[in-house]
């Protein structure tokens, strides 16, 4: 890991700890989608798809801003999971949102680890 100053290291920390969080939502929102009445699928999907785009959108600003692979690294099976909603594979979604919230987890990770040798946490 390339060391990461403080400024870059508190940004890592919100972006990636924001990311997981909203990950773990579209995650679970993916799994409920299959459960819902055929009527109602459809409108779920659309919603479902909203949100993860914005959550992409926030990933790749996150890497802009930080410029921390590991944010891109997460963009990658997102953009899959996005797919994959789309073709109603919403097991296989779940998978690939499961590897973005990883990548986030990570870039929050090292972040932390440079804030507490700071003394900042």
């Amino acid at each position: 890991m390339v060391s990461m100053n403080l400024s870059t290291a508190v940004k890592s920390y919100q972006f990636g700890e924001r990311a997981k969080s909203e990950l773990i939502i579209a995650s679970q929102l993916a799994m409920a989608l299959g459960s819902f009445p055929e009527q109602e699928r459809a409108g779920g999907k659309r919603m479902l798809l909203m949100l993860m785009e914005t959550i992409r959108s926030e990933i790749q600003f996150a890497y802009n801003s930080t410029n921390q692979q590991d944010f891109m690294r997460a963009t990658n099976p997102l953009n899959e999971a996005i797919s994959l909603v789309e073709s109603n594979q919403l097991d296989r979604a779940s998978e690939k949102i499961a590897a973005a919230i990883s990548a986030s987890t990570t870039s929050a990770q090292e972040a932390w680890q440079v804030l507490a040798d700071h003394g900042l946490l």
